[in-house]
């Protein structure tokens, strides 16, 4: 196989570089809800009392298999720009807030452990905030506003 530059492959063949696009919000979080699904029963550790640390300290916090440990072993991710397995740099890269955070990976609402798969799910919520209405949910919103339309017509 003979190699040359791309420069002198315009000269023979239409060559288009192609850019990849960067992966959206919504995209990093699916790929880390997918990384944490592969092994939903894999006991991860979570982050200890988040909201008894200093904003300052909060950043930096990280505990070793932690679901931002998930995030960072994947190439994908870190080609992406994940910086590390820590705190600030999960919320920075995934774009969620602190109070997403801590529902997330605190202590406080996980335990110490908390599964792989139940995380994934919660992720999934944060990447998708319209999955928190169910269709059972929709379902009955949808009779009520029958039942209060109806009232209201014979009333």
């Amino acid at each position: 196989m003979e190699y040359k530059k791309v420069e002198e492959l315009r000269d023979v063949a239409d060559v288009c570089v192609s850019e990849k696009q960067p992966m959206s919000r919504k995209d990093r979080l699916l790929r880390w809800a997918e990384l944490l699904e592969r092994d939903p029963e894999r006991r991860l550790r979570s982050l200890g009392e988040i909201e008894l640390k200093t904003p300052a300290d909060r950043p930096a916090m990280r505990a070793p298999d932690s679901p931002l440990t998930v995030a960072f072993e994947d190439p994908v991710l870190r080609a992406e720009g994940l910086a590390g397995d820590r705190l600030g740099d999960g919320m920075a890269f995934f774009k969620i807030s602190e109070d997403d955070a801590h529902r997330l990976m605190c202590s406080c609402m996980n335990g110490w452990s908390m599964a792989s798969g139940k995380v994934a799910k919660n992720v999934r919520r944060i990447a998708d905030p319209m999955s928190r209405f169910d269709p059972v949910m929709a379902f009955s919103l949808g009779t009520i506003a029958s039942i209060g339309a109806l009232a209201l017509l014979l009333a």
